[in-house]
């Protein structure tokens, strides 16, 4: 058999499995493929787009939905990504580029024509449009935005994209259903069904003045269960909740969650409404600041696993070469007692043990004081209470574990002042890592640093040198 034959007949194979797997997904879960069956897709598309059997990727990519094809994108091999995007040609769903992690997305946006970009902007709502031209150059972004025709849906985009990145300005959605107070319920549901730009989904309808500021809003549940010569005004909530464009996206996300909201209207700073942010992307916002904090707790900021070696170098090598003099600090507190530890080998067997429950514990309190300040569930009001409250679980674990390792030193050295020892050692460690894991957040939030990035070194640093100058310390004073 020819190495051609061969590789048609694997390409045949891998073909009906992944159609295999489209359809036992589909009879388990309906039309749309998970991500497993996404997972298991990108094989074979690779396989026939490296085989130049474009027909056969496209059969099987156009099964699946954006969100699914996305995932499809972002696990081929860069090359390969632009081809499936041209193999799928008009059969491209555009809604695949706003799902798309960024450093992928913005490796297309530099190899697709911006003709195609420039349709994938009239057919994409106004806030995933505006994400996928955030991060290009101003040149760039001019050059798309002027292929696009002159008007309302321009121009939205242009102000969408005047707010800052990661506010509700750049996060909502232009497109929404406003009324004014005195219509009735007939001339507004006459008004949604005659009207043609209104956008495809929604669930609110916002009541506004002449002056186009909010003053109600009416869910449209309670709209179609209201009679249709009802004022709106009657049936109105006046208590809705608006966000203002240019609020953060965590507050906008923490706004959402307090009062269980599905959709809320956005205004600029003169209260005048121009947009919506719903409750999907608030899910996306939430997911994403999660994410954002437990990769700023590693050090390793907004990298993913699609960048390349150079930029995940650049960006890891800052805060492992932070964490290497703070490591080279430690190691000098312990060559001030090298003496001491060539007199008793047992402390150099103890020593990691002090200085690893004191950073574990560390580590629990600072991860908690990160997120309670992400949430703004700790402040200058309860500040000092919080405070008291971690220093005392600290003083209580380390009397804990203190006669918990005084006990297994004496078991396994034989030695009661060795054990007396590391047991005082503990406990300091234990209240020493409480407060760095508090108070190091507190202050680099107050001189305007993010807690989540720095935090960790400078505590691991505080657990490291008081946990082996303690123990080291005290062995030097009691037992020498």
């Amino acid at each position: 058999m020819t190495q051609r034959r061969q590789r048609c007949y694997r390409l045949q194979i891998a073909h009906e499995a992944a159609r295999g797997a489209l359809e036992r997904n589909n009879r388990m879960h309906g039309e749309s493929a998970n991500r497993d069956t996404a997972a298991e897709l990108a094989q074979p598309i690779g396989e026939a787009l490296a085989g130049g059997n474009g027909s056969q990727a496209r059969e099987l990519a156009q099964r699946l939905s954006a969100p699914d094809l996305a995932d499809v994108v972002e696990l081929l091999e860069p090359e390969a990504r632009l081809q499936l995007v041209r193999v799928l040609g008009d059969g491209f769903p555009y809604e695949v580029l706003s799902e798309l992690d960024g450093t992928v997305r913005d490796q297309l946006l530099h190899a697709l024509p911006k003709d195609v970009l420039a349709k994938a902007l009239t057919e994409l709502e106004t806030d995933d449009a505006a994400y996928l031209l955030e991060d290009l150059a101003d040149a760039e972004k001019q050059e798309i935005l002027a292929r696009l025709p002159a008007g309302a849906r321009r121009a939205a985009l242009e102000r969408n994209l005047e707010y800052p990145e990661e506010t509700a300005g750049r996060l909502m959605q232009t497109d929404f259903v406003a009324v004014p107070p005195f219509w009735t319920v007939g001339q507004v549901i006459d008004h949604m069904r005659e009207t043609e730009d209104l956008p495809e989904t929604f669930s609110d309808i916002y009541v506004v003045d002449p002056t186009h500021h909010v003053v109600g809003g009416v869910d449209l549940s309670r709209l179609l269960r209201t009679q249709r010569d009802v004022p709106i005004e009657k049936i109105m909530d006046a208590n809705r909740q608006v966000v203002l464009a240019t609020a953060d996206q965590e507050a906008v996300a923490r706004q959402f969650e307090r009062y269980d909201l599905k959709s809320a209207p956005v205004v600029d700073a003169d209260k005048r409404l121009v947009g919506v942010v719903t409750v999907d992307d608030v899910v996306e916002v939430i997911e994403e600041e999660t994410e954002e904090d437990l990769r700023r707790l590693s050090g390793v900021g907004d990298e993913s696993v699609t960048d390349n070696v150079v930029y995940t170098v650049r960006n890891r090598f800052l805060w492992l070469f932070i964490n290497l003099g703070t490591a080279l600090l430690a190691s000098s507190v312990i060559k001030l007692f090298d003496a001491t530890i060539d007199q008793m080998v047992a402390l150099a067997v103890l020593m990691p043990i002090v200085a690893s429950m004191g950073g574990n514990a560390a580590t629990q309190t600072m991860t908690v004081t990160v997120r309670a300040l992400a949430t703004r569930q700790l402040g200058r009001v309860n500040a000092v209470r919080v405070i008291l409250r971690e220093a005392s679980v600290g003083l209580v674990n380390g009397l804990l574990f203190a006669v918990i390792m005084g006990a297994v030193v004496l078991f396994w050295f034989g030695i009661e002042t060795l054990g007396v020892v590391i047991a005082l050692a503990m406990i300091c460690n234990f209240l020493a890592a409480a407060l760095a894991g508090i108070l190091i957040p507190l202050t680099l939030s107050r001189f305007g640093f993010d807690p989540a990035v720095s935090s960790g070194v400078f505590v691991t640093m505080v657990t490291d040198v008081v946990g082996f100058f303690s123990f080291l310390g005290l062995a030097t004073l009691w037992l020498l």
